[in-house]
């Protein structure tokens, strides 16, 4: 029976790590070349406040992160189109604010609550059934946008100005790209926690750049190396007993560095200067 039970803890964890993985090294490809990468940290630390609140008031915590993400990234991104300000100072005031939130609502609490540090930190390893489901939900929610608009969200990624010359939505389609990464931040939140999760949207992508210059090459390294280093970081988290999230992310940054030592490109540009 005790085998029974770790077979579907370990079946939870590694589904869930796979999942995540794979989310956040596709909406990664958007996210860095656009240059969005402090969105993702602003977001992350709104959705932890979210569920601060949740906890706090006994609401459901996911559904106030998802609240607390989408409302962060969508005043973000009003901010700039008002040209009010950059788009880094606006969410440099709101992850500073929503931080602030997050301490005030824990410290609100009257007792001390574990599951909070867990999606501050991570905990892979005690995904439920009914979080494994909202996970994979908001997964095929998120990936199945990407699918239908994925032309666009390319071309609104290298330049907005051009897309929203030629008559695509640009705006509209910033707002979609800025809702995926608030819903993959929620996601991402049990996996790897608030504190890493933008890390797991940065660095698979970062590390499949190095490697091609093929935009559908990139999606497709950025994917196989977010949900190889996901998977193989439980599994480490697990036989080691260290924490999930930091496994997952050092193990990808391991990848990362190892990717510009051996980038074709950084060769390729190695061999072009000795040739002359």
């Amino acid at each position: 029976m005790l085998e029974l039970l770790t077979y579907d803890f370990m079946q939870r964890s590694l589904l869930a790590a796979a999942m995540v993985g794979g989310l956040c090294s596709v909406v990664g490809v958007f996210v860095v070349l656009r240059g969005l990468a402090f969105v993702g940290a602003g977001t992350s630390h709104a959705a932890f406040a979210g569920v601060a609140l949740g906890y706090l008031m006994g609401w459901p915590p996911l559904l106030l992160a998802i609240l607390f993400g989408l409302a962060t990234v969508w005043i973000t991104g009003w901010v700039e189109e008002r040209g009010r300000m950059k788009l880094d100072v606006s969410i440099g005031i709101l992850y500073t604010t929503t931080m602030a939130l997050a301490i005030l609502f824990i410290g609100l609490m009257k007792t001390y609550n574990a599951e909070v540090y867990g999606y501050l930190f991570g905990s892979v390893l005690s995904v439920s059934s009914d979080e494994l489901r909202v996970i994979g939900g908001l997964a095929i929610l998120v990936l199945g946008l990407i699918l239908i608009f994925s032309k666009e969200l390319y071309f609104i990624a290298f330049d907005q100005e051009m897309a929203d010359a030629s008559g695509i939505p640009a705006r509209a389609i910033f707002f979609l790209l800025l809702t995926l990464v608030a819903l993959t931040v929620v996601v991402s939140l049990k996996t790897v926690g608030a504190i890493l999760v933008f890390a797991m949207i940065l660095i698979p992508a970062s590390t499949a750049y190095q490697l091609t210059h093929s935009l559908m090459t990139l999606t497709l390294y950025s994917v196989i190396i977010g949900t190889t280093t996901s998977v193989a970081g439980v599994m480490i988290s697990a036989f080691w007993d260290v924490p999930s999230g930091p496994a997952i992310v050092l193990l990808a940054t391991t990848v990362f560095f190892l990717s510009i030592l051996l980038s074709p490109k950084k060769l390729k540009r190695a061999a072009s200067a000795h040739a002359h």
